[in-house]
């Protein structure tokens, strides 16, 4: 997957484009693949790196939302968990199973969870994952040794998938480019282009690596921008009211002392009613998240100290340590698209995580809301408005059971951390053979090799020393620190590869050390 190549496709494609998708998150590269893979000439475009935003900033999980089923969204629930089933099955190198222990510390907690944990994995058909069990005091300490054990009565254990998601994103990518589409970083939408009768029929589009702007003709054009999907939409009516409300989750990472085995542990009610999760991610401990709501949405959004100490202070009531500011190994923020609500008042809760297809007047599809999970269900819906409105030759969906690319069944996504390269991890390790240099780990603790650095330049679309250490890799969400220490040499391989001189390198490594900065806890 190489940037140069995808651009001279871009130039010489005459004829209209079927799908142009805006957008290169979850939603947007779901859309792009569905839209590929039954043929349509699709082309996607990304003002930055795929997953960028939102998508690459998830608690992790593949889920149907047991919170969702307490607050009576059945459709949702049985939605998801379809969906959930399908990714752990078409992405088993991405996607694993995961146990959860609910703790109990009030004697009707148990056979309140216990029934609505059996009604959830009765929901999940021939696509279930693991049964859930009720667990004795002793038995949940067995399995959560770092479980605070005050007052603890016992608890349940249950099955969710979890996930890599900017690697999925990237397989993503690879999976639309694999059916001849074209997905493109660093190509921001600028506008949209009307015929005569007021109809939508292409974008104007600007490659940010040599400023030149490309009018691009096409049948359909899609907006699954997330967050920054009103931003689209005034392009195309500039007085339309927003339509997105952005809830900020946050995440703090730790080390697995605090989560040494391999289950997870899920608190279903917080103080602010919120789910909190403490899950094993990356031989790291993801804990989070919050739900704040936000007025406008960011690029690089900021955790508030009031979320941080949210977290800390519910996870310390359910652990054996404290987790304190210190532990922090980085701390990443996320904005949930979701669709305001009709009434006012309504709490980021309460808003449904329903998707929504809306298209205007002049043909411009909107997708919204929705999560990970139904990112295929979600650009399955999608596509089937844009072979409508684009008059394009009807196809069936065949995504229900399209691998992922990469796919690979036999990969262990619990220890070895090449398993997210897929099928690809062979090619890596063979380029390491060829050349024995391309072996030395620059990091034990991330963990990163120079081969993963050239491999991200060369088959990847890896243009910035972010893209790598964010994306290609989780560096900065599991160690911000480490990804800065790490960062010059990383840099360094990069612009040979890429061609760059030392005032890139400089550059790219103080850019770096901004957007880092949002991953630290400053104490």
């Amino acid at each position: 997957m190489k940037r140069e190549k995808m651009v001279k496709r871009l130039k010489k494609q005459k004829e209209p484009w079927d799908i142009v998708v805006i957008g290169g998150g979850a939603t947007g590269l779901g859309v792009a693949v569905d839209a590929a893979s039954r043929g349509y000439k699709t082309l996607l475009l990304e003002q930055h790196d795929f997953a960028k935003g939102t998508s690459s900033r998830s608690t992790k999980l593949v889920h149907g939302g047991v919170r969702y089923l307490q607050q009576g969204d059945i459709s949702l629930v049985l939605e998801a968990l379809k969906e959930r089933g399908l990714m752990i099955k078409n992405a088993p190198h991405l996607v694993k199973n995961q146990a959860f222990v609910i703790p109990n510390y009030e004697w009707w907690d148990g056979p309140f969870y216990q029934v609505g944990l059996k009604v959830y994995d009765l929901m999940s058909g021939k696509l279930g994952i693991g049964s859930s069990k009720k667990l004795s005091k002793e038995e949940t300490i067995k399995y959560i040794p770092t479980i605070g054990q005050h007052g603890l009565k016992g608890g349940v254990v249950y099955y969710d998938g979890q996930f890599d998601d900017a690697r999925m994103a990237l397989s993503l990518a690879k999976t639309a480019r694999q059916f001849n589409g074209v997905v493109l970083n660093y190509f921001p939408v600028i506008d949209l282009i009307k015929n005569e009768e007021g109809i939508i029929c292409g974008v104007k589009a600007k490659d940010q690596e040599t400023g030149k702007i490309h009018a691009i003709k096409a049948r359909a054009v899609i907006n699954a921008t997330g967050v920054f999907a009103d931003k689209v939409k005034k392009m195309d009516e500039p007085e339309v009211k927003d339509m997105i409300q952005p809830s900020q989750g946050i995440h703090l990472v730790v080390s697995k002392e605090f989560l040494p085995d391999k289950y997870a542990i899920m608190v279903p009610q917080t103080k602010d009613g919120r789910v909190m999760f403490a899950v094993p991610w990356h031989d790291k401990v993801v804990l989070g998240t919050t739900d704040t709501m936000r007025e406008k949405p960011e690029l690089e959004p900021k955790a508030l100290d009031s979320e941080i100490d949210f977290i800390l202070e519910t996870a310390g009531q359910y652990l054996l340590k404290q987790p304190t500011r210190a532990d922090v190994l980085s701390v990443f923020s996320g904005l949930r698209p979701l669709a305001k609500p009709e009434g006012e008042g309504k709490s980021t809760k309460e808003i449904s995580r329903h998707h929504k297809v809306m298209i205007s007047q002049s043909g411009l599809i909107t997708i919204i809301g929705g999560k990970w999970t139904t990112y295929r269900k979600m650009a399955e819906d999608t596509v089937d408005n844009a072979i409508l409105i684009g008059a394009l030759p009807e196809r069936k969906c065949i995504t229900y059971n399209l691998p992922v690319y990469g796919y690979d069944k036999n990969l262990d996504i619990t220890s070895d951390p090449l398993a997210v390269y897929g099928i690809e991890k062979y090619s890596l390790l063979e380029m390491e053979e060829e050349d024995q240099t391309l072996a030395e780990v620059l990091s034990e603790d991330l963990p990163l090799r120079k081969s993963q650095v050239v491999w991200a330049v060369r088959n990847e679309m890896a243009r910035t020393l972010e893209d790598m250490l964010a994306r290609r890799v989780r560096g900065l969400f599991l160690n911000a620190r480490e990804s800065l220490r790490v960062a010059p040499q990383v840099a360094a391989i990069m612009a040979a590869e890429l061609g760059k001189d030392d005032e890139w390198i400089d550059d790219q490594l103080e850019e770096f050390s901004e957007v880092a900065r949002n991953y630290m806890i400053m104490s």
